[in-house]
């Protein structure tokens, strides 16, 4: 594990603590303390390399507080498990973690996360923390953006006649048809279907723009929208507008396929704006346009967020410093500035719409428009069995488009469980 240190102000007993590979050691008797408030006056920062701010903006921020930061490498497939081995013991992996959306519930419900004080002002201009808000405490601050926006190839839908940009699903179906009769490309829409979290959150999102919904108040499936999302999905893939191939493909490599000029249609990734615009990535530079994500009556009134978020563990004894380094890190400048140092996308709006109107993001499209219309999609908060669930959906889902199983019976099975994991709740 990557360990990168700014200060010179670390002791004995913090460097034995990063030498076991764990957070800082809150029983040290270094003498690190603050002299006003009792509280170390450095933290340990654990989250996967794309989180790091650098070293130049984590001395800006030693500079200005006095907190000395140590940044933990560690892969996101690591984090959980080593944040539950230290919360098992009583003890903190670290002060400020990574927490991804999706682990917000399990973290809460096993107590492993402090409540972060945020203004009316910031809940305003950062609408993803509602995703990591439950029973309105909000348990970490977003500060990687990932909201599904449509994308359409604007010359494949010209050469089939195509002049008005699609709003409804309906209206992508008659403009896949169009294109796919025309030959301009066999499979003109792609999407994930492999037996992976992909394929749930991409359900996930398809009913909430075609039904404005997934689950009920009382986190149960919603039927009538989920077997919406399902069998057009579904109805996709048998009428042979997605490659058949990309059934057991990731997700990325199906997204691509929109850069690649292998696809006309796709919604995916924010990410794919910058991606678009990229000649070492995209063959298809002008040609991919951002728009929203449609609708039934017209455009959805609102879209998934997946983001990414940090928070502060319940363990740690510098929470105040802690706290001190969240209201930084997810602050409009250094959001800006983690932009040009790893490509996080903002999730605070009016940093977002600073960087649309200054070019940053080029062809920008209906990025600022989409992200005003970030809503969760769990009435309840992100659930704590989730990652259960996540499986089962994404199983189901798999065997539904290799013909294995009509949506009825895939929808069926998901109901059971997550009904199941309800009572167990």
């Amino acid at each position: 594990m990557k360990k990168k240190l700014v200060s010179m102000l670390l002791c004995a007993a913090m460097a034995a603590t990063l030498t076991a590979g764990c957070g800082s050691d809150s029983s040290s008797e270094s003498g690190e303390k603050s002299s006003s408030s009792g509280e170390s006056k450095e933290i340990t920062f654990m989250a996967p390399d794309w989180a790091n701010p650098g070293d130049e903006l984590l001395a800006e921020f030693t500079e200005e507080t006095g907190i000395s930061v140590i940044f933990n490498e560690v892969s996101w497939d690591d984090i959980r498990d080593k944040v539950s081995i230290a919360a098992s013991g009583g003890e903190a992996a670290a002060d400020v973690i990574e927490v991804d959306w999706s682990w917000v519930g399990e973290m809460n419900s096993a107590g492993w996360l402090e409540p972060i004080e945020m203004t009316d002002e910031d809940k305003e201009d950062m609408p993803t923390l509602e995703t990591f808000t439950i029973d309105g405490e909000i348990l970490a601050v977003p500060y990687a953006n990932d909201y599904r926006i449509a994308y359409y190839n604007k010359n494949h839908f010209e050469q089939a006649g195509i002049t008005e940009v699609p709003e409804t699903w309906d209206e992508v179906y008659d403009a896949l048809t169009k294109i796919k009769e025309a030959g301009i490309v066999e499979y003109p829409y792609t999407m994930p279907m492999n037996a992976d979290e992909s394929a749930t959150t991409s359900m996930m999102w398809m009913a909430f723009s075609r039904s404005g919904q997934v689950f009920n108040d009382d986190d149960t499936l919603n039927e009538e929208a989920v077997m919406d999302a399902l069998t057009f999905e579904n109805q996709l893939v048998q009428d042979g507008f997605v490659d058949p191939a990309s059934i057991s493909f990731n997700g990325m490599d199906c997204y691509r396929k929109i850069t690649s000029g292998e696809a006309s249609f796709m919604v995916g990734p924010t990410k794919f704006v910058g991606i678009s615009n990229d000649p070492e990535q995209c063959s298809e530079i002008g040609n991919i346009v951002p728009i929203l994500l449609p609708g039934t009556a017209g455009t959805s009134p609102q879209t998934m967020a997946l983001p990414e978020a940090v928070g502060i563990t319940s363990f740690s004894e510098n929470k105040e410093a802690a706290q001190e380094f969240v209201k930084w890190y997810s602050s409009a400048d250094v959001q800006k500035r983690m932009y040009a140092v790893n490509s996080s996308i903002p999730t605070r709006n009016s940093v977002l719409a600073e960087m649309v109107e200054d070019g940053t993001f080029e062809n920008a499209g209906a990025m600022l428009d989409e992200a005003d219309l970030i809503k969760s999609v769990f009435p309840n908060g992100v659930p704590s069995y989730y990652s259960e669930m996540s499986n089962t959906m994404y199983n189901n889902i798999n065997q539904m488009v290799l013909g294995e199983q009509t949506p009825q019976e895939a929808f069926d099975a998901m109901n059971a469980k997550v009904n199941e994991l309800i009572e167990k709740k």
